[in-house]
C-alpha cells in the first residue's frame, strides 16, 4: 500500500459540488492499494496511521497521535499514488489494485482505524473528488509497504 498522510486543521471532500466527507483537526489520508497488497498490510497501515505521533505536545514536540488529540481521519482513495514515471512523461498506473481488490483493502484500513476509536470520514471511491484542506505545519508523511524497512546492514 502507498499512503500519504497530511496533518490538517480541517479537510473535506466534495463530489459534484456536495460534501461527502469532512473532518476538523486530524489527518487527511490518501490511500492507494497496490496489485499485490494484502489485508495484513492494510491493517499494518491502519495501526501505523493511528499511532503515528505527529501532533505537538505541550512542549511543541511531535509526540501525540491523532487519538491523543481526539482528531479525525478523512480517508481518500487515490490510485495515482501508484504512478510509475520511470519511462516517458505519461505516468503509468498499472501497479494499482483493481477496484474489486482495492475497495475491500480500503475498508480494512477504515474499520481498523475505527476500531482504534478514531472517527473516520470518507471520500468516494472512483469519483472525481475535490479535496479541500488546511495543512497544519505543513506535515506530510509517506508510507509504502513495499519499501525496505530500516535497520542495520
Amino acid at each position: 500500500m502507498r499512503v500519504l498522510i497530511q496533518r490538517v486543521l480541517e479537510a473535506r471532500v466534495d463530489v459534484a459540488e456536495e460534501t461527502v466527507g469532512s473532518i476538523d483537526r486530524g489527518l487527511l489520508v490518501f490511500v492507494c492499494a497496490m496489485r499485490d497488497d494484502t489485508s495484513s498490510q492494510a491493517s499494518w497501515c491502519a495501526r501505523k496511521i493511528g499511532a503515528m505521533r505527529i501532533f505537538q505536545d505541550d512542549e511543541g514536540r511531535m509526540n501525540r497521535s491523532v487519538t491523543d488529540i481526539g482528531g479525525g481521519i478523512l480517508l481518500v482513495s487515490q490510485f495515482t499514488l501508484s504512478a510509475d514515471v520511470s519511462r516517458g512523461n505519461r505516468p503509468g498506473f498499472s501497479a494499482a489494485a483493481q477496484p474489486d481488490q482495492a475497495v475491500p483493502l480500503l475498508d480494512v484500513v477504515a474499520k481498523d482505524l475505527e476500531g482504534m476509536g478514531i472517527p473516520v470520514s470518507h471520500g468516494q471511491f472512483g469519483a472525481d473528488m475535490k479535496v479541500h484542506l488546511i495543512n497544519d505545519g505543513p506535515v506530510t508523511i509517506w508510507i509504502d509497504t513495499d519499501q525496505p524497512k530500516g535497520g542495520s546492514a
